[in-house]
């Protein structure tokens, strides 16, 4: 797996490998360009979260050949937790995830950096494309990128979410929040020294949690597409999906291993760097709407604090003033709800303050993006005293049978969505005599596509052909219009 040095990307000069933190390696790594010594910062980064994993728990069983049964057991736990949370929702029982759209919409931004590398770990078995052993593995990456349809491929999907509901700015968020995500690509990148650890990790990844159900169910009842979680819903699933197809390239890998006993160890800890970093509960458990609010105007105040005329004034202070210093913005706050500007408790559009973002006339139209206004209408409406009705701190981790009752009751038997047999043209005459028009989803970038199309073809290597489709499906490039074709190609030629 050599081949996969060139889509490294480059480490500043004065970067020092034993230094570097989840968000530098998952910025790193997440560029086009390469080099080694990023490689030697995202090794060592792997290592030592490794170093950190074998210190965890472990509920895999000891037995490979247990692996089926308990997958199966698993997943009927699961499925019978989830009947026990929806006749509780049936009785009455408030939603135990999100305490408002503002919550939600939280967690949609603050998991981005995990769900916008989603199947990075697998990228490096690409390069196996003609070893069928590796087959259940590679299906599970190209159907992560949806197999080349836009629809269909995960990070599209996320960044449609993100961009629908203003959530589309998350660089800023904590380290811990970009460990999964510099995980998932540094076992990506360096597939060759940690394959029994991608293993482990594809093994612990794929299996369908139940806070994923409530997450689609809670998000659907809010008003939010749940379509990128209900997707996983179906294509995890133990019986057919990517829970067998992890267990399935696990038993037809460990024959190859040479000492059993040394790989399957590396897998267990591959297994554990799951749990590594901030995750889906504990993203969902941080949420307090009064400090997300007052962190969403510090940001703001670097800007605003020079913005405003003097006669702009609260509690006799000019709004420069009291954003000079973000530390006020908690008493800035307390002194509009004072001065009758905002009504605690009541709709936000009974706010003078409200009126100045939202209204026919609105002073600060466009300062706050959708979510924030979000966040801003939530804290508004809820009343000063009231007791906390959201989602409890600790959420908990469905069974192939729970997975029909979730999509029953979301009401998600939506019409088909294009599927693979109508990618006509992806590969047109250059590779098939076919001179049918540009698909759809091409016409945006067609002379790169077209480009693509004929440097393929004049290959003259199927081998050749393969390893450049490949540099094109990288995790920060299959869910570009160009990745996206060569993953359509890449699936056509793999089979």
């Amino acid at each position: 797996m050599s081949n996969l040095a060139h889509s490294l990307p480059t480490v500043p000069a004065n970067l020092k490998a034993a230094d570097t933190t989840a968000h530098t390696i998952y910025q790193l790594l997440d560029r086009a360009a390469g080099d080694s010594a990023s490689a030697t910062a995202a090794r060592t980064f792997l290592e030592q979260q490794l170093e950190q994993a074998r210190r965890l728990p472990l509920d895999l069983p000891q037995d490979i050949g247990q692996m089926a049964e308990w997958i199966t057991q698993r997943s009927e736990s699961v499925g019978d937790e989830y009947r026990d949370y929806l006749q509780a929702r049936r009785a009455g029982q408030p939603r135990r995830y999100f305490s408002n759209k503002a919550h939600a919409l939280y967690f949609v931004r603050n998991v981005a950096p995990t769900k916008l590398v989603d199947g990075a770990w697998l990228f490096g078995l690409l390069a196996r494309w003609d070893d069928p052993d590796f087959r259940p593995l590679i299906q599970t990456y190209l159907e992560e990128l949806g197999d080349g349809v836009p629809e269909k491929n995960h990070v599209v999907l996320y960044k449609k979410l993100l961009a629908t509901h203003g959530c589309d700015q998350w660089h800023d968020l904590p380290d811990g929040h970009f460990t999964q995500g510099a995980i998932q690509l540094a076992l990506g990148y360096d597939a060759e020294r940690f394959l029994p650890e991608i293993i482990g990790y594809n093994l612990g990844y794929e299996q369908l949690p139940l806070h994923l159900l409530i997450t689609a169910y809670e998000l659907n009842e809010l008003g939010i597409d749940p379509y990128y979680f209900t997707l996983h819903i179906t294509v995890d699933n133990g019986g057919s999906g990517h829970a067998y197809k992890a267990v399935q390239g696990l038993q037809q890998l460990l024959p190859r291993c040479g000492d059993d006993a040394a790989f399957l160890r590396r897998v267990r800890d591959g297994y554990r760097l799951n749990d590594l970093g901030a995750s889906t509960c504990s993203v969902i458990g941080d949420f307090d709407l009064q400090d997300e609010l007052v962190r969403i105007l510090a940001a703001k105040s670097v800007v605003g604090r020079n913005m405003h005329s003097d006669y702009c004034r609260v509690a006799g202070r000019s709004i420069n003033d009291w954003l000079a210093d973000p530390r006020q913005i908690p008493a800035m706050l307390a002194a509009l709800e004072a001065a009758g500007w905002i009504k605690r408790g009541e709709p936000a559009e009974n706010s003078r303050f409200w009126k100045l973002i939202q209204s026919e006339r609105a002073e600060m139209f466009g300062v706050f993006s959708v979510y924030e206004q979000q966040v801003l209408s939530d804290w508004i409406a809820t009343a000063p005293d009231a007791a906390d009705a959201g989602a409890a701190k600790t959420p908990r981790v469905l069974s192939h049978r729970a997975r029909q009752r979730a999509l029953d009751t979301l009401g998600l038997h939506h019409s088909p969505r294009p599927q693979a047999a109508g990618l006509r043209g992806v590969i047109r005459h250059h590779l098939h005599g076919d001179n049918g028009a540009n698909d759809a989803n091409d016409a945006g970038a067609g002379g790169e596509l077209r480009q693509l199309e004929q440097r393929v073809a004049g290959l003259g290597s199927k081998q050749a052909a393969m390893a450049l489709l490949q540099s094109h499906m990288t995790p920060s490039r299959h869910h570009s219009a160009l990745g996206l074709m060569a993953t359509r190609m890449f699936c056509r030629l793999i089979d």
